[in-house]
């Protein structure tokens, strides 16, 4: 088992940034790509951003291509996602997720992020 516990979700004006964490624990953090998704209400969950075990791969939804940024720490057991330029169809459940095989196994229960106009 994998437990992962997001932070770092609030109320921002558009134009401002955020930052997501991610924490695991559990199992080792060795080998497990992970990802961040959103869901906004009425909406489904939807990808936003995916990190290689290594670092030396990362993958955007095109909405968010150029304004955010996944990384990770992989002596915190930790991701991040960087969300710069936020506009008002950001706001969501923003959900950490974690994998070694094809189908994301592991899910966090999400952070908040509320973009203002």
């Amino acid at each position: 088992q994998v437990q992962l516990v997001e932070s770092g979700g609030g109320l921002v004006q558009a134009g401002d940034s955020l930052r997501l964490s991610c924490a695991a624990s559990g199992r080792t953090f060795s080998g497990y790509h992970m990802g961040w998704f959103r869901q906004a209400p009425g909406k489904e969950r939807d990808f936003v951003a995916a990190i290689s075990w290594s670092s030396g791969s990362t993958n955007y939804a095109d909405s968010v291509k150029g304004r955010f940024t996944i990384s990770r720490d992989n002596a915190k057991s930790t991701v991040y996602l960087q969300m710069n330029s936020l506009k008002p169809e950001a706001t969501a459940v923003y959900y950490c997720a974690a994998r070694l095989t094809p189908t994301w196994r592991y899910w966090g229960q999400g952070t908040q992020v509320t973009v203002s106009s």
